[in-house]
């Protein structure tokens, strides 16, 4: 019995563990996203010019990409390890906070600013004139229609993760994480990266993107994620040749089994002891 409870506890913290790295990384890179930057000039690389639907796109990406490779690979972990019922915890707290800072972000923007924190800040690095009230409000107020896609995408990129992922378990059973791991990621950043941008440019745009714009940059940017899922394939397995010293390798195998059984949508199952 005091083995169990050992198991337990230790199982309760590696959750606390990982929905703290999921939930920094995820409302980071909520509040990093209004920057895009050029992952070219990033690297020191040419313009990519990369010709699709007739036009030429380089990577000028959300800072976002940054933080969601982590969100993304946590997940998976969470997924292994707590099942649906573990991410849909972590989902469900992290919609609801994203939804407070957006609010609470809002409410600070609409405060009036002192005097003299304006006459302190009125000029740039360079001596320019700065309204630094406004470069606060800029950054910081997202529009409605991206607050919408970005919860909207991140909702069903969650749900299509879990799903595929415990789906590509049931036939590879405890072997081949690589498969079920970035297999469930490339094919929910494909839905996740089409959303958001046709929620927030096509549905709220003001003007409206085309068709073909909402296509052309979806593409570049599910490009990116795609190679990025790849890449952070090492991570994974290095993540899980830890947790397995952590918990114990016959342990972390039963967890695993057990978290395979629950259901994303029955709230009555709990996949975690915490």
């Amino acid at each position: 019995m005091e083995t169990a409870n050992i198991v337990n506890q230790k199982k309760t913290h590696l959750f606390i563990v990982l929905c703290g790295i999921f939930l920094t990384n995820a409302i980071l890179a909520e509040i990093v996203g209004v920057k895009i930057f050029s992952l070219e000039a990033t690297l020191g690389l040419p313009p990519a010019q990369i010709p699709i639907l007739g036009s030429f796109l380089d990577y000028n990406l959300s800072a976002g990409v940054m933080m969601w490779p982590v969100v993304f690979i946590t997940t998976d972990i969470i997924n292994e390890y707590f099942g649906k019922a573990g991410v849909r915890k972590i989902s469900i707290l992290t919609v609801v906070f994203i939804i407070y800072i957006f609010l609470m972000l809002w409410a600070i923007t609409s405060l009036a600013p002192a005097q003299f924190w304006l006459d302190l800040n009125n000029k740039d690095a360079l001596g320019n004139p700065l309204n630094i009230d406004d470069s606060f409000r800029r950054i910081f107020s997202q529009s409605m229609g991206i607050i919408i896609g970005s919860l909207t995408a991140f909702i069903v990129g969650q749900m299509l993760d879990v799903t595929v992922f415990q789906g590509l378990r049931k036939i590879t059973g405890s072997r081949k994480i690589w498969l079920r791991a970035t297999g469930s990621t490339i094919i929910s950043q494909l839905v996740d990266s089409f959303v958001v941008i046709t929620i927030a440019f096509y549905i709220f745009g003001n003007p409206k993107w085309t068709i073909e714009e909402i296509i052309s940059v979806g593409t570049v940017g599910y490009s990116y994620k795609f190679l990025i899922a790849v890449l952070m394939t090492p991570i994974l397995y290095i993540s899980h040749f830890f947790i397995e010293i952590y918990l114990g390798k016959e342990n972390s195998h039963k967890i695993a089994e057990q978290a395979s059984k629950t259901n994303f949508f029955n709230f009555k199952e709990s996949g975690v002891n915490a």
